[in-house]
């Protein structure tokens, strides 16, 4: 059952493949627990989610009552002692909703302290993502932001796969190899990488030439049809055949990369 962290700059797929990756374990008849781990919450609409099965997901940051029951302080108080080791093995499957095969969790992020945020919320959050790389027996897939707020080095070593997402840019190579660095601060040994949104050899060659020592899985191409599922709503697996059949193609290779370690 691979665990799988996928990240990226903001608008380059990375939420996109996190979704085809999803769909592709459900087509298998895998159990798949979709992770939206990014601030920027848009990983229920790429999974065909309907604005009003959305709109009845909280945020697991947001539940404060929740965070006060788990933690055991007071809604709202920091800076004083709570529990570090919050119970939280039935959050997933009492605060998610399901899709075509996928259970879909909304982390929600922490408002107060900012980065590395000692507190209640950040405590509750980074042991549920302990628990679901380490204690769920079914695929999990994090959509995860640049920062790797949710990862530490006690859940880095139950990561499978730590995939970086990149399109063919500057900003977002440079993105990519802070990523990297985070994650090799943090224990993550292999970084793989995908590209995405590219427009022909030369794009995946800008990519492979930025990133020379990275290992590509594959290229996702750019496609009208995905702008135009994320405008409907409609599902990136049910739109967009051809990002299927290239996601299919990383997974069968990442299957083999992960099955080599």
């Amino acid at each position: 059952m691979p665990k799988l962290a996928i990240t990226g700059k903001g608008g380059v797929g990375k939420t996109t493949l996190a979704a085809l990756l999803a769909h592709l374990y459900a087509e298998e008849g895998q159990t798949v627990l979709a992770i939206d781990a990014d601030p920027d919450a848009n990983l229920g609409s790429a999974l065909g989610f309907s604005p009003d099965a959305l709109a009845a997901i909280r945020p697991i940051a947001d539940m404060k009552d929740l965070v006060a029951e788990r933690t055991h302080t007071t809604p709202g108080q920091y800076g004083g002692i709570f529990t570090l080791n919050p119970r939280v093995d039935d959050i997933p499957d009492r605060f998610s909703a399901v899709r075509g095969g996928v259970r879909l969790l909304v982390l929600g992020t922490v408002q107060k302290g900012g980065a590395g945020c000692f507190c209640p919320e950040s405590t509750l959050l980074k042991n549920l993502v302990r628990h679901l790389l380490v204690g769920r027996r079914e695929v999990v897939i994090l959509d995860m932001e640049a920062g790797l707020e949710h990862l530490g080095r006690s859940t880095a070593a139950a990561v499978d796969a730590f995939i970086v997402v990149v399109e063919p840019g500057r900003r977002s190579i440079q993105t990519a190899q802070a990523i990297e660095e985070l994650a090799h601060d943090i224990g993550v040994q292999r970084v793989l990488v995908v590209g995405s949104k590219v427009r022909g050899p030369h794009d995946e060659a800008f990519v492979a030439e930025s990133l020379p020592s990275a290992e590509i899985l594959g290229y996702l191409p750019f496609t009208q049809r995905a702008i135009d599922a994320d405008l409907s709503g409609q599902a990136i697996y049910e739109a967009a055949p051809e990002l299927v059949e290239r996601a299919r193609e990383i997974k069968a290779r990442l299957e083999r990369v992960v099955g080599a370690q």
